[in-house]
């Protein structure tokens, strides 16, 4: 099954706030890249938190990020609608190995909006302000490094 974020919702599962939930009520994560450089990464986990994404919002830092974690690795299809700012989108397997980029994906402008398919399944999507890929110089099966649920995977 292909989701869209925005459009279609990833249906609820008792194991998605299991599966990457943080601590306590921290929601945010620190995500390492293989050089050892790291952005904090606000969680995207619920069917809303997931909906609602990085929409509105009008800047995000170079350290910052948005973190969206699935029940099921999927072929997870995002688009940019009502997000004011420019983002490249790395979609992550379920061993944290980058399977897709897109970089410099721009807000979408009018209806209706063009969607962001991954090439390969995804169980995590992270998002950069545009630019941050090549910042930290992420290139495909990369692995990145965070910790969820108290477990460092």
């Amino acid at each position: 099954m292909k989701n869209i974020i925005g459009i279609i919702g990833v249906g609820a599962a008792v194991g998605t706030f299991l599966f990457c939930a943080p601590q306590g009520t921290d929601k945010f994560v620190k995500v390492y890249f293989p050089d050892g450089r790291s952005v904090t990464a606000e969680l995207a986990i619920s069917d809303a938190e997931r909906a609602q994404g990085l929409m509105y919002r009008e800047k995000i830092g170079a350290d910052q990020g948005m973190l969206f974690c699935f029940p099921e690795e999927d072929y997870h299809a995002f688009w940019m609608k009502n997000t004011i700012i420019a983002l490249d989108m790395l979609w992550l397997d379920k061993d944290r190995r980058i399977v897709h980029i897109e970089k410099n994906v721009p807000p979408c402008k009018e209806d209706p909006c063009p969607s962001y398919p991954p090439s390969r399944p995804g169980s995590y999507v992270l998002e950069l302000g545009a630019g941050g890929a090549d910042l930290y110089n992420l290139k495909l099966f990369d692995r990145l490094d965070f910790q969820v649920n108290g477990i460092k995977q």
